[in-house]
């Protein structure tokens, strides 16, 4: 599943770009709906506000009187973090309940709108964010005129969100709405056509699968990790997901010393998963196996590893060969380089680039093919 943030600072139009969005089809959801949620009258949310600011919030149809409370919230600093520190949990679970839903729906391209994504550290949840943004006086004119908002407490909500330039920097796409709303309109379906031609999503994998383009390059990472591994606690559906929205046509799950996360994966996605396994040899060191149908147990020896692996049909990956202890310093490096296939010449968590040239080296010297894997684990 591809899950987008649409964010951008109080009146730049984000909502009616998820609004534009939500009309051709797209799954949306918003903040402001389900901050609603979170305070409906007998809920959790509402108790513990009411706890915070008293009966004073709360308004004779016995809901949360959310006028007077974003007065009292933007003219005290204290105020505003408090409430954000009660309701931003109940939000994100929200949220995160409706993502599911969707999902088991069959839906593979979903929306979330965001006002303050940056500023409360949510951004590393999404796949893709949008930043939608106009020229300052122009929100300010917006605010006043079509919410009827006193343009002071404007520019206080204005203060306390982070600075759009910034918004924009961090952003993965921007939508500029310096114009009509047709104008915005058209842009907004043009990015939305832009995004649904670049994500092939097919209910047969629940969305997950972006496919090149055809004569396209391929890129594979080769060394990759899932909550398969005992250091690692990424669900493999969104290490998929999260590699493909950075443009990785396809990955190797190569979980520590096991093997059935992986093939589950490759199954579900035979196009977009290698099954792998970086086992623990009984020298230390690790290798990785591709495209294997059976586990190799942990405390192989570095060759029979390899033997094992031929004998599957599989190919040899030899990871971070000269990185301290899982790869031993390179001591083994130059034994089992005959009895490899692929030499990893780049591994994204080694800090010391020289270990990277020494393995390229490697590969070089005994002619092996050279691969290069993010070795993520979050």
């Amino acid at each position: 599943m591809v899950s987008v943030a649409i964010t951008g600072s109080v009146g730049s139009g984000k909502s009616e770009v998820a609004g534009f969005w939500a009309h051709a089809g797209v799954p949306v959801v918003s903040a402001d709906e389900l901050s609603r949620w979170a305070v409906r009258p007998g809920s959790e949310g509402l108790k513990k506000v009411l706890q915070a600011f008293g009966d004073r919030v709360l308004g004779p149809d016995g809901s949360l009187d959310r006028t007077h409370m974003r007065a009292l919230v933007f003219q005290d600093e204290a105020a505003r973090l408090r409430l954000e520190s009660i309701l931003h949990p109940h939000i994100k679970e929200l949220r995160e309940a409706w993502i599911r839903d969707r999902r088991a729906e069959g839906h593979s391209f979903v929306v979330s709108e965001i006002p303050l994504l940056f500023e409360v550290g949510l951004d590393s949840e999404f796949n893709i964010i949008v930043v939608v943004d106009a020229p300052t006086e122009e929100r300010l004119r917006r605010l006043v005129l079509r919410r009827e908002l006193d343009e002071t407490e404007v520019r206080r909500i204005m203060a306390v969100q982070m600075d759009p330039v910034e918004k924009r920097r961090r952003a993965d796409h921007v939508v500029v709405n310096d114009g009509s709303l047709a104008d915005l309109r058209q842009r907004a379906l043009a990015l939305l056509e832009q995004l649904r031609s670049e994500w092939v999503v097919s209910r047969d994998s629940d969305g997950i699968g972006r496919a090149p383009a055809s004569g396209a390059d391929l890129r594979i990472d080769f060394h990759m990790h899932s909550s398969g591994s005992h250091d690692c606690l990424s669900h493999p559906e969104a290490v998929l997901a999260t590699a493909q929205s950075r443009g990785v046509g396809r990955i190797a799950l190569t979980d520590h010393n096991r093997l059935d996360v992986s093939l589950a994966m490759a199954e579900r996605y035979p196009d977009a998963v290698i099954p792998a396994e970086e086992v623990r040899t009984a020298e230390g060191i690790d290798v990785i196996g591709l495209y294997l149908r059976s586990e190799i147990p942990k405390g192989t020896p570095a060759r029979d590893v390899c033997d094992q692996v031929h004998d599957q049909g599989g190919l040899v990956y030899l990871p971070h060969p000269y990185a301290a202890g899982k790869g031993g310093n390179g001591r083994h490096a130059e034994l089992l380089a005959p009895h490899v296939d692929v030499v990893e010449v780049f591994n994204g968590r080694l800090h010391d680039p020289r270990q990277n040239l020494l393995a390229a080296a490697l590969a070089e010297r005994h002619g092996r093919l050279r691969g290069a894997g993010s070795d993520a684990h979050t």
